[in-house]
């Protein structure tokens, strides 16, 4: 297909909690993506940096940041920013600029270095942002509008905390197995439900933690990545970068008008689902095709979510796959097979590359103890505040 680009590399530094600067986590994981892909920094025409508003003014220029710490060569840069779904748009701006014919090689950096505790909403006063508000009127931390999410699940469709803490043991086993991720220990039911309370029905192993961390990926046209010797490479097909539909903003809860709202068609599927439904159109796939799938599980309740959006079952059923073994390792179409956000916690802008790097993995068949057998077609799907919806496609 006309609209593919070759994924050459993949590199990644491990999350944790390492007390170091952002751009020394990007710039392992870069040179890492390099030395996956045969190539040295001299060939990359291009980077593209996924931007943190934690790193001060080096974290809003990031393409540049990371230039400078390789050593500057003349390479084209962009920043972007996108909060959570920044990966994804990073990886975006290297598709489009391969594609264009702007460059042939392009590298895509995100890193971050967390603080500990919440995030909390960066930049200042923004009192036009709904998700400033939801932290500053409502008093809704992100763990708490995690909670107001896995209650829904629970009126609506019956889950239950045992569901929940489910996901987790299922996300721990498959981290357990990755180098990369910051918690390498299988969980159990147990041990989720003696946990404390955050915000109910959730507890702490149900919710993912802030991390360091940084993945890289090298990109390349078709034509390049034959000369280079890869036949047959990882291919990115899809990006989805999807915004909500009016009046279903938010919650996609039913049912919800205002007098101004009433007169307005209701879009066809809520937003998560708009994010995927984008990228199988581009894509020219359905869920049916799908060998596995990565996706931003900030809570277990939340990934249950995710198994509706994408299309893996129908509304209601997602703790039935769960039940099932469907989504674990092993399973008909495993889901987080690198562990997701509950082993990996979250950095970030690194978030949805690190997603990348590892259906890259899967679609090698590189993937160790975590080898999704036979793995052809990936998805990965994400959010990131005020309306940043993204997912990947990346085929073999």
């Amino acid at each position: 297909m006309t609209g593919e680009v070759a994924v050459l590399g993949a590199g990644m530094h491990p999350w944790g909690k390492w007390g170091r600067s952002f751009v020394e986590y990007g710039t392992k994981a870069a040179r890492d993506a390099l030395a996956d892909a045969g190539l040295e920094w001299g060939a990359v025409q291009s980077v593209v940096g996924a931007d943190t508003v934690r790193g001060g003014y080096p974290g809003y220029v990031a393409g540049a940041t990371f230039a400078r710490a390789l050593g500057w060569q003349g390479a084209r840069v962009t920043s972007v920013y996108a909060a959570c779904a920044s990966g994804a748009q990073a990886i975006n701006t290297a598709r489009a600029q391969i594609l264009a014919g702007m460059a042939e090689v392009v590298l895509v950096v995100g890193a971050d270095a967390a603080p500990k505790g919440f995030f909390a909403p960066a930049g200042g006063e923004r009192p036009d942002d709904p998700d400033w508000l939801r932290f500053r009127v409502l008093g809704a931390t992100n763990p708490e509008y995690f909670g107001l999410y896995a209650r829904r699940r629970m009126a609506l469709y019956g889950d239950t905390v045992e569901d929940f803490a489910q996901v987790k043991v299922k996300n721990s086993a498959a981290g357990a197995a990755n180098p990369y991720a910051r918690y390498r220990k299988r969980v159990t039911a147990e041990e989720v439900a003696a946990s404390p309370v955050v915000a109910d029905p959730l507890r702490l192993l149900d919710i993912c933690a802030t991390s360091d961390g940084a993945a890289a990926l090298v990109l390349s046209s078709m034509d390049f990545a034959r000369r280079h010797g890869a036949a047959d490479p990882v291919r990115i097909r899809a990006v989805s970068t999807a915004t909500p539909h009016y009046p279903r903003t938010v919650l996609d809860l039913p049912d919800i008008a205002t007098d101004s709202a009433a007169a307005v068609p209701e879009p066809a599927t809520g937003f998560r689902a708009s994010i995927a439904r984008g990228a199988y159109e581009e894509a020219g796939i359905g869920p049916e095709d799908l060998s596995l799938a990565e996706v931003y599980d900030l809570s277990t309740a939340l990934e249950l979510e995710w198994y509706e959006d994408l299309g893996l079952c129908g509304a209601g059923e997602a703790t039935k796959l769960l039940r099932d073994g469907a989504t674990a390792l092993g399973g008909r179409l495993p889901v987080n097979a690198s562990g997701g956000l509950s082993s990996f916690g979250e950095a970030v802008p690194a978030q949805a590359v690190a997603q990348v790097c590892e259906l890259t993995w899967q679609l090698r068949g590189h993937a160790g103890e975590r080898q999704v057998p036979g793995a052809r077609v990936g998805l990965t799907a994400n959010q990131g505040l005020f309306g940043h919806g993204s997912a990947v496609v990346a085929v073999r």
